[in-house]
């Protein structure tokens, strides 16, 4: 074999989990399409355990100097009442960052490359090779083959990989909402805090959070079902719905938008198969979701850590190679399986019940409670211990 592992895509998902295999001092590629840095679609958001996982890997003061403020407070507006807040700290992860991805992976690209794994750039995989038993043994690009024990896909929601295994969607919704996004420098926060906003202003929302450079990102999403009807004007739907919370309105008067308007109705919901004989799927390649809880950068580190040390215990012959990333795909489905829930719920855009209305309530009127509820949001506290504690 030319490597222990390949690793198709270079980015959240992707170069953690060649960095920490090849810190392990397994022999690793790494191939992406894309030359960085690039930009990519992205909620930007690194949640504090995020934080957590980049001061385990020895990254995190080289993501904190990027040039990004850290987010000193959530607030989301439900009109009636808002919840505000910070999530709770990890260790010295005490901030959220909101990091363009210019910025973030090319970081993590040079991470993989320091840490020994060898990294293509602009280079595109087009299929995977098998053996004459089926198992997976490489990959072919254009002009290049290379084998290894097993092929990662962190190749995003089109994976190849997955498009080539045969992966099967299971646990999956579709798109549920659509989003247009855009820069502006010059949006300061009413109080000088540096604040990630969210207005929930039944069917739209608008999200407004600090990055790098000076620049705030300024996000509207609608249901899928207008999604048709908005793109008819995006200029004019976009200014409408932010033009329903007027303070708001009137300090984006006061900026300069600094890029164009983007969007993207491509956000659907799923699980995927993500290990067989030969290969796994790592990031949004295996689990894909709405941005409603901005946390697929944080979700992709976590599950980069259980990949990894699933795949070295397989290399390292503590375990089978294809037992171990079977046991990876059952823990990511564990963790994350009530925040694809939640997700979708939350992406409907339909009003609250009642009762969850009179829960959000309570949580607003109490800083203990707000502290929990970022927590929950986050990931650091589990979705159902959350939700059984405030039940009581």
């Amino acid at each position: 074999m030319d490597f222990d592992a390949i690793v198709v895509g270079a980015r959240c998902a992707g170069s953690p989990t060649a960095m920490l295999l090849a810190r392990r001092g397994h022999r690793v590629l790494v191939v992406d399409r894309a030359t960085f840095p690039s930009d990519a679609l992205s909620t930007h958001l690194i949640q504090v355990p995020g934080l957590a996982a980049l001061e385990r890997w020895g990254l995190r003061e080289d993501v904190e100097r990027a040039g990004a403020p850290p987010i000193e407070r959530f607030t989301m507006d439900f009109g009636p009442f808002a919840i505000s807040g910070a999530p709770p700290a990890e260790g010295v992860a005490a901030h959220p960052f909101c990091v363009r991805r210019t910025v973030l992976d090319a970081i993590l690209v040079g991470a993989a490359r320091a840490a020994g794994a060898e990294v293509r750039e602009g280079a595109t995989v087009e299929g995977l090779l098998r053996g004459e038993d089926g198992r997976v043994t490489g990959v072919r690009g254009e002009g290049f083959e290379a084998t290894a024990r097993i092929v990662v896909g962190a190749d995003g929601l089109r994976s190849v990989v997955a498009k080539d295994a045969g992966a099967a969607l299971y646990g999956d919704a579709p798109s549920l909402t659509a989003g247009y996004y855009a820069y502006y420098r010059g949006l300061e926060s009413p109080d000088g805090v540096v604040s990630a906003e969210i207005f929930q202003l039944g069917d739209r929302a608008v999200v407004l959070f600090p990055t790098n450079d000076g620049l705030t990102c300024v996000f509207v999403a609608c249901p899928i079902a207008q999604f048709h009807d908005f793109r008819t004007d995006v200029e004019g739907n976009y200014a409408e719905a932010l033009g329903r919370v007027p303070a708001l309105a009137e300090r984006i008067a006061g900026a300069r938008r600094a890029e164009r308007i983007r969007g993207t109705a491509d956000v659907p919901n799923f699980f995927r198969r993500s290990a067989g004989p030969g290969w796994a799927l790592v990031g949004d390649a295996g689990y894909h979701k709405d941005p409603v809880m901005a946390a697929g950068i944080t979700d992709a580190f976590v599950a980069a850590e259980l990949l990894a040390e699933a795949i070295h215990s397989g290399l390292s012959g503590e375990r089978g190679l294809d037992a171990a990333v079977e046991d990876y795909a059952a823990r990511r489905d564990a963790r994350f399986g009530p925040a694809l829930q939640l997700t979708c719920q939350l992406a409907s855009m339909e009003p609250p019940p009642p009762q969850m209305a009179a829960l959000l309530a309570r949580v607003a009127a109490s800083p203990q409670e707000t502290t929990r509820f970022f927590g929950m949001m986050q990931g650091s506290t589990p979705i159902p211990e959350y939700f059984a504690s405030v039940a009581e």
